[in-house]
């Protein structure tokens, strides 16, 4: 396919729960979208189906999809999937057997650090961290305009920053990851132990939820938004823990850019306010360097699809 004809890409986020995919033009405009539940089995051929509908009789350079877990350097098996019970499975190969176009898979952190670095929140810099905040925590790296993956395909697995050793046991088997104090799962841990303690400053909380048991994150940020003590003071935590994390990684990485995506972000600079003043305290060296200019991402939970169809499409560039 010659690049002229490359006019929209598809991008797929395959989550959980569900699996979500829109058509996407060349400038990270999401023309029509489309969900379906996950599947338990057959997940290729329900990625298959959403494509088919959403391109219609539109000319489509590539399909991009977004999965969270490691990706091989094929860029088409995924070797280890932490939601779904994948284990080095061919998913780019089986969804483009099914399909007559290009298909490319990608972390789906990676992928939306990429929509972010085009069209969003790093678009004016080739030097970008992302971090996501959602139920876990995430992350991306654009170095020079290219998107690190890693010797391996696994860079950028951020949330597994360990910040207290010995601390809270991980998902991943590790103890005292940055995951775990300040994703939205962390925000919802500490909102409902303050809660089950006997906090009065909770009562607003568990009356909006009716339990203890049923307080969500949006709940926390809803509440916080509204001025609520308790509901501001966890976000704080969080974002203190976030700011000191990504001073940890500016050390390393040194990126021009560093934009806080995901979920938990809608609490804008409730969250935002503290990252920035964990992170200017923690940065090394903070005097005597350039500073990141740390931004709120543009596209929500939409990143992911803008960029993993962006991705489709560069490779059926390349490689036409």
């Amino acid at each position: 396919m010659s690049a002229s004809r490359v006019l929209h890409g598809i991008g797929v986020d395959i989550g959980g729960t569900k699996i979500a995919a829109g058509l996407v033009t060349e400038d990270g405009r999401i023309l029509r979208q489309e969900t379906d539940p996950t599947p338990a089995s057959g997940i290729a051929a329900a990625v298959a189906s959403l494509v088919t509908r959403l391109r219609g009789a539109e000319p489509v350079g590539g399909v991009g999809i977004g999965a969270a877990g490691f990706v091989d350097g094929d860029r088409s098996t995924v070797n280890f999937a932490p939601n779904i019970a994948w284990r080095d499975e061919p998913l780019g190969a089986d969804v483009a057997a099914l399909l007559d176009v290009p298909v490319v898979v990608e972390n789906d952190a990676n992928a939306a650090a990429w929509g972010e670095y085009r069209f969003g929140a790093g678009e004016d810099s080739d030097d970008m961290l992302f971090v996501t905040v959602g139920t876990g925590i995430g992350g991306g790296i654009v170095h020079h305009g290219n998107l690190f993956r890693g010797g391996f395909g696994a860079a950028a697995e951020i949330g597994h920053l360990r910040v207290v050793p010995g601390g809270r046991l991980c998902g991943c088997g590790q103890l005292g990851c940055l995951e775990q104090y300040a994703s939205g799962r962390a925000l919802v841990r500490d909102a409902r132990e303050r809660a089950e303690a006997g906090d009065p400053a909770a009562k607003p909380l568990v009356d909006l939820a009716g339990s203890v048991e049923a307080i969500t994150g949006p709940m926390v940020t809803d509440l916080a938004q509204q001025g609520d003590p308790l509901s501001r003071d966890v976000l704080h935590d969080a974002g203190r823990w976030l700011g000191e994390g990504i001073a940890s990684l500016a050390s390393v990485l040194d990126p021009a850019v560093i934009a806080v995506g995901g979920g938990v972000a809608a609490a804008g600079d409730l969250l935002l306010d503290p990252i920035r003043a964990a992170f200017e305290e923690h940065l090394s060296a903070r005097a005597y360097r350039r500073v990141a200019d740390l931004r709120l991402a543009a596209f929500g939970n939409e990143a992911g699809i803008i960029g993993a169809a962006d991705l489709g499409r560069i490779e059926t560039v390349e490689g036409s």
